[in-house]
């Protein structure tokens, strides 16, 4: 199977290169707080453009981030183990593009080696990277598995991504505890309906 280019990565760099400066950050959370009804200088929220700025540059460090880094050292020596390695509950934390929320949730991962495995947490750290971007669920589920397809080659990769989108929750149709659920499988996963199941099951055991 040809591996699909990973390219979320060079956007990001990109966009990251072009980034106003701290001020102008600063100023722009001003302005917000304005635009709500509210003074910024008033002594409860004085620093709380500094607070937020300092929040942003957490929440979306995954710009700074690269998964292919992540994904460079593997191991060949798996001594015949041949079946599935599968990551449960992964913290996905993560904020939607559309109305810059958040969605919480969890990431299950789990890929069929090839000739190549990789440590545990980096498949972890993977899912971590682009979810601390701007995203929508389904672009998450597809840059995850895209990194994983390119860089280790495997025989097949299934993820399933299980979140609660506060952008429905707390404002528009105000529907609480509402579940969002996402999943993509290539190679094995996807032309095996038994192996497909057995990762679902698993996944959700």
């Amino acid at each position: 199977m040809s591996a699909t280019p990973v390219t979320p990565v060079l956007v990001a760099n990109e966009a990251t290169s072009k980034r106003p400066s701290r001020e102008q950050a600063l100023e722009a959370v001003r302005t917000l707080i304005a635009w709500a009804g509210d003074d910024p200088e008033r002594p409860g929220l004085i620093d709380t453009p500094k607070r937020v700025v300092d929040a942003y540059g957490e929440w979306f460090d995954g710009y700074e981030a690269d998964a292919a880094k992540e994904l460079s050292r593997t191991f060949e020596d798996v001594t015949g183990y041949d079946d599935m390695v599968i990551l449960r509950d992964i913290e996905v934390e993560s904020h939607c593009e559309h109305h810059m929320a958040p969605f919480l949730g969890k990431a299950y991962v789990a890929y069929l080696p090839g000739e190549k495995v990789v440590g545990i947490s980096k498949l972890a750290r993977v899912v971590e990277i682009f979810a601390r971007r701007l995203q929508n669920q389904e672009t998450l589920t597809n840059d995850i598995i895209d990194a994983i397809e390119s860089h280790l080659q495997p025989r097949g990769v299934a993820v399933m991504l299980d979140a609660e989108h506060q952008c429905m929750t707390t404002r528009g149709v105000h529907h609480r505890h509402v579940s969002t659920i996402t999943t993509r499988f290539t190679g094995a996963f996807k032309d095996d309906p038994a192996l497909m199941d057995r990762f679902l099951k698993l996944a959700k055991a």
